[in-house]
């Protein structure tokens, strides 16, 4: 794993970690994304895509000790607080059934491959015969949670039953896709987001955990972005802010970006974090976004027909 703090602060006792400034923390986030937003360890997880549609393989994790993960493995955040924002990360977590079928009907006419690794294949009567490849990696998120949650107090906890934006097609399914597919990478960004900041307040065992979390969301994130790239080739930063923000429909309306930021703010207790939690991870989300979007330059047409087309 990543060494993110030098060896007086990794040996030193748990109150020293809870007094680290917002320069410190900035130090370790950025050691995280050089490391997990590499530009080649991106196309790396791009390339791996062709590979995964005739033959799905879910990426293993590596071994955790689970009973080593205590409190004191918290740095530079308020433990409940702490606690507070793995209660909204499960409970975003928890529909995963429902996040993945979804998309797959939104591919399932356009992109028949893409649709069985996000979403598996579902037989005459609707009933479920394979699980996608996202489904699987994705679905080990929860349970890994509620370990953490359980080692931490003491205390098992169940998740939220959330509702899940369903399917509601127009009669333009490419604009579908497009609107549905920025939302699905909007909220893969923002999962890798917050679980490399969390990475960067945490350490042993309990960044571990946080470390197999953040490598599966990077993983899907770079392979839906880099796919909506070479399925909408035309795109450009108009559209996709347009498309991001736009109100005005009923329709539009339950797919409204601000709508599900405010509600993701409200779910991960926003409002009690310290104000270097809020800039800390604000920071982490600008950096992140700059790391991407050179990557993306890099996704030229021919790259990305060469890796696709077939």
């Amino acid at each position: 794993m990543l060494n993110t703090a030098s060896p007086q602060i990794e040996t030193s006792a748990a109150q020293s970690f809870y007094r680290l400034n917002y320069w410190q923390i900035q130090h370790r986030i950025n050691s995280l994304i050089n490391n997990y937003l590499a530009a080649e360890k991106l196309h790396e997880r791009l390339q791996d895509l062709p590979l995964q549609f005739p033959n799905p393989q879910p990426r293993p994790w590596k071994p955790i000790d689970w009973q080593a993960i205590n409190r004191n493995q918290i740095i530079g955040i308020n433990p409940e607080i702490f606690l507070s924002i793995l209660i909204g990360a499960m409970d975003t977590e928890a529909p995963i059934r429902g996040y993945t079928q979804t998309s797959r009907k939104y591919l399932e006419k356009l992109h028949p491959q893409m649709a069985r690794f996000v979403g598996g294949t579902v037989g005459e009567g609707g009933e479920l015969q394979e699980i996608g490849l996202w489904e699987k990696e994705e679905r080990q998120h929860t349970p890994a949670l509620m370990k953490i949650y359980s080692q931490l107090t003491g205390e098992k906890i169940t998740p939220k039953q959330r509702i899940v934006r369903g399917y509601l097609p127009t009669d333009d399914p490419q604009e579908d896709l497009y609107r549905h597919g920025l939302h699905r990478v909007a909220t893969e960004y923002g999962a890798t987001c917050l679980y490399l900041w969390l990475m960067a307040h945490t350490t042993g065992a309990l960044q571990d955990v946080l470390e197999e979390l953040t490598k599966d969301e990077i993983n899907h994130m770079t392979k839906f972005w880099g796919f909506g790239v070479w399925a909408f080739p035309d795109t450009g930063l108009i559209r996709v802010g347009k498309t991001l923000i736009k109100t005005r429909s009923q329709t539009y309306q339950r797919n409204n970006l601000i709508r599900t930021l405010r509600r993701m703010m409200a779910t991960l207790n926003w409002n009690a974090w310290t104000v270097t939690n809020k800039a800390t991870l604000l920071y982490t989300s600008t950096l992140t976004m700059h790391r991407l979007w050179t990557w993306n330059n890099s996704l030229t047409p021919e790259y990305l027909n060469n890796l696709l087309e077939t």
